[in-house]
């Protein structure tokens, strides 16, 4: 490792960068997700001779935890806007939208994928039902609030019904994951793996929700009541003794990222119980504008080797072709009908604005295509999900994500015309 790997490494970073900001104007400048942008930027890499050029594949460790340390901190910034608190403020129609649209598109596409591949090939399966459970609510919150529609009851719903889609869908990618890494499955692996994600989940909602809070309040209160006696407050040892936001936020993502890694779980799950953890005391402990840089800068690469993975031969391929087309027309017919159906009770028209708005997988079905492409299936020893699956995932994930703006904004106007209805008091 000498000036040399220095100077390809600082090259790479150098392209990959500038390439990643024009393709984000471009986006910007068309009103579609950036996000697509910077995977065409690594399909571009991977399908041309940029690939050779820049020499991606002769130091591929650095990108690899560029990657990672990408993901991470996404969903550790998506765990910040998510609060476990917030769990508790959202009615039973987003409770029972989350949940329909969690079991129905795993079931459906785990059937599916058993009868399109074979018997044999049930890790695949269940990562795609995996990539089918995700919702990626960001693209349908930028919509809404572009819209300023931001205080109707379709609107609350769909957001509180995305804060426990996430934690049902990271508990199911938990749970793919820990089986994955046994290489077979039966009913007692299965289980043993729920309950182990399951717990690991609790726990931390139990400590960062209930614990953690009245610790805080507790050592509030006994400071007030030290002051009120007189006591002397000094301004340099507090600050000379006190852990900032930043140091202590990052301490709590790698802690249980690392924990959630030992537990054969995704670290990417102990990302997110972080963000939710911290995002409790954002108030206190406000640590969002300093992380938003470190994220910005590294969440990109996480989507550019999403592309880079991608190869445009594969689609040549009437197969793979056939494959894409139907898990993306799965995908939207599953979510939108189990959402849909959760949201029944608030009449047609407002199910059908839920169940188009949950539609979008974006970063969270290719988080869990590349979890799969990169686990090694312990007995044969090959990637879990191969390229052609990967490549249907990446474009399900992007279809989807894509057709998903224009939907809501039809079925919005459908139902409120020019007009914004508010939430009542208390929805259920």
């Amino acid at each position: 490792m000498g000036e040399d790997f220095i100077q390809t490494v600082l090259f790479q970073l150098f392209v990959i960068i500038v390439m990643v900001e024009v393709a984000r104007m471009v986006c910007n400048k068309a009103k579609i997700p950036t996000v697509i942008g910077e995977i065409l930027v690594g399909i571009i890499i991977a399908n041309t001779i940029l690939f050779d050029f820049l020499s991606i594949e002769s130091h591929p460790d650095v990108f690899h935890v560029l990657k990672e340390l990408g993901v991470i901190f996404l969903l550790f910034t998506v765990g910040l806007e998510t609060p476990f608190s917030s769990i508790r403020k959202v009615g039973k129609t987003a409770i029972f939208v989350a949940v329909f649209g969690v079991i129905i598109p795993f079931i459906v596409g785990y059937i599916f994928m058993m009868f399109a591949l074979g018997p044999e090939k049930q890790l695949e399966a269940l990562f795609v039902g995996a990539a089918m459970v995700a919702t990626s609510v960001g693209i349908t919150a930028r919509v809404i609030k572009d819209m300023d529609l931001m205080q109707t009851v379709e609107s609350r719903v769909i957001i509180g019904a995305a804060v426990i889609d996430d934690i049902l869908g990271m508990i199911v990618l938990a749970v793919v994951v820990g089986i994955a890494s046994g290489g077979s499955l039966d009913i007692i692996q299965v289980a043993a793996v729920s309950i182990q994600a399951v717990i690991f989940v609790l726990a931390i909602i139990f400590i960062g929700s209930l614990v953690l809070p009245k610790m805080v309040k507790n050592r509030e209160d006994k400071r007030n009541r030290e002051d009120k006696k007189g006591r002397v407050v000094c301004t340099a040892d507090r600050r000379r003794y006190t852990i900032g936001p930043l140091p202590l936020a990052l301490i709590v993502c790698f802690a249980l990222s690392s924990i959630s890694a030992f537990l054969d779980l995704a670290a990417i799950i102990g990302a997110f119980l972080a963000g939710m953890a911290f995002a409790e005391f954002k108030d206190k402990w406000p640590c969002e504008e300093k992380i938003e840089p470190i994220a910005e800068f590294l969440t990109p690469f996480f989507f550019v080797f999403v592309g880079i993975e991608v190869s445009l031969a594969a689609f040549g391929e009437m197969s793979v072709l056939v494959l894409a087309g139907m898990i993306t027309l799965l995908a939207v017919i599953t979510k939108f009908g189990g959402c849909g159906l959760g949201a029944k009770n608030l009449g047609s028209k407002s199910a059908a604005i839920i169940g188009v708005g949950m539609v979008p997988r974006g970063e969270v079905g290719l988080i869990v295509a590349s979890i799969g492409l990169t686990m090694k299936d312990p007995v044969t020893g090959l990637g879990i999900i191969e390229p052609g699956l990967y490549n249907a995932i990446v474009f399900m994930s992007l279809v989807t994500t894509l057709i998903a703006p224009p939907l809501l904004t039809y079925t919005f106007r459908r139902k409120l015309g020019m007009k914004c209805e508010l939430v009542p008091p208390n929805v259920e």
